[in-house]
């Protein structure tokens, strides 16, 4: 059994962090990664681009975390964005940023982000290790190894340390490594796991006019999601996307992380599909419209005001026969089609497979864990970071920021508590 000062458990974003940071600090190193690659994750964030972060204040990163952000304050106090990106700055990875804040690297790969991690970590002198951890081994309530059941495919020897940090992901996408370990290891040490739940998720709907629809993307329209109390949980303007199953594109995405309660509430999705008028303005603009086009078929009339795909769903809706003429429409059909242009809705009955999230809600939590340090409260020597705690955020970046802070904070933690001589 070989031994290292810290073991880092988990190659994603917040443990490559974590690991940095502690080695930076001269204590030696070891971080153990499942997948043959570290950063699998991190290939597939922001479409292949990496959305580093969001170029924002720590302050405005704590807003978009609608679970538990108090927790992060000091984290995210130590390691802003701001400081995200001057560190991956000063890796050499030029950094730009787009529409709602996004920072990505200016090549739009993100290969480059994890390639500067991964050079930082030779640099450093960080061993890493292809295995799965699958217990960690304690002494006096202290940490002392990491080891892995025996088996084929599984380790049958453990490495010896004096602090662990668990940065094993969440249950999200499991074929880059995420497949929920790190919380059958924190419970087996008496730690409590929230429950676990897909956050950032397309959603799935009964109406059979999303598989009429699917493969339309539309762009600059108003989502709002309502519960059966009519109460308004999301609003937001932007994309989303019709597909075979439901909704899915970056409104739905962030609108998912607010319907929490699926099976103890309802939701509707309602769309409004010209945000830019108000309804006079919207029923004033229908009344140019069929008044200059008097002659033609409503199919034919409305390919003006809405994509091809879209128009016999919201004829029907509207009680509209395609090839009634435009003089024909009454004021009745003209106020349903008005309806219809603002408010269209979509039930949503439940969100797609949590393998199929972003990232994942619930976790260890926070409650016990130290929230200065990310170590736990229950065993010494114990410390967390990224999406293993029961935090998560909304998308534009937050998510990996929080990855980013609390790996560096553990990190730090770690290293100190290690050369304090383990008090």
């Amino acid at each position: 059994m070989s031994t290292s000062d810290l073991i880092v458990v988990g190659g994603g974003a917040a443990g490559m962090m974590a690991a940095i940071s502690a080695a930076r600090l001269g204590v030696s190193v070891t971080l153990v990664e499942r997948n043959q690659k570290v950063g699998r994750k991190l290939y597939i964030t922001g479409k292949g681009r990496c959305n580093v972060t969001n170029h924002c204040s720590a302050e405005e990163v704590l807003a978009c975390v609608p679970r538990n952000g108090k927790f992060l304050y000091s984290a995210m106090e130590k390691m802003p964005p701001a400081e995200t990106e001057r560190f991956f700055e000063s890796l050499g990875v030029p950094l730009k940023v787009e529409r709602g804040n996004r920072v990505f690297p200016i090549s739009d790969h993100a290969y480059d982000i994890i390639d500067a991690l991964f050079q930082e970590m030779k640099r450093l002198k960080i061993r890493i290790l292809c295995g799965r951890v699958t217990s960690l081994r304690c002494k006096d309530n202290r940490v002392t190894a990491v080891e892995s059941g025996t088996g084929a495919d599984k380790w049958s020897w453990g490495e010896a340390c004096k602090a662990v940090i668990l940065a094993t992901g969440g249950a999200s996408y499991p074929a880059t490594g995420s497949t929920g370990d790190g919380y059958q290891i924190a419970k087996s040490l008496g730690h409590t796991i929230v429950e676990i739940n897909p956050s950032l998720i397309p959603l799935e709907s009964p109406d059979p006019c999303c598989r009429q629809m699917q493969g339309l993307a539309l762009k600059n329209v108003v989502l709002t999601v309502r519960n059966q109390k009519k109460k308004v949980l999301y609003q937001e303007q932007g994309e989303l996307l019709f597909t075979h199953f439901g909704l899915s594109g970056p409104l739905v995405l962030s609108a998912s992380a607010h319907m929490r309660k699926f099976g103890a509430e309802e939701y509707t999705c309602f769309i409004d599909l010209k945000p830019a008028l108000d309804e006079s303005a919207l029923d004033a603009r229908l009344l140019r419209e069929l008044s200059g086009n008097a002659n033609r078929d409503m199919d034919n009339l409305m390919s003006a005001l809405l994509p091809r795909l879209m128009i016999p769903v919201v004829l029907e809706r509207a009680g509209i026969p395609s090839e009634k003429k435009a003089h024909d429409i009454t004021k009745g059909e003209r106020r349903r089609l008005l309806e219809i242009l603002k408010k269209f809705s979509i039930a949503v009955n439940g969100p797609r497979p949590i393998e199929e999230a972003i990232v994942t809600s619930g976790g260890v939590k926070v409650s016990e864990v130290d929230p200065k340090s990310m170590g736990s409260k229950i065993v010494k020597g114990l410390y967390f970071a990224g999406e293993v705690l029961d935090v998560d955020a909304y998308t534009g970046g937050f998510n990996l920021q929080i990855a980013w802070a609390t790996g560096r904070a553990a990190g730090e933690a770690a290293a100190a508590y290690v050369q304090s001589g383990l008090k």
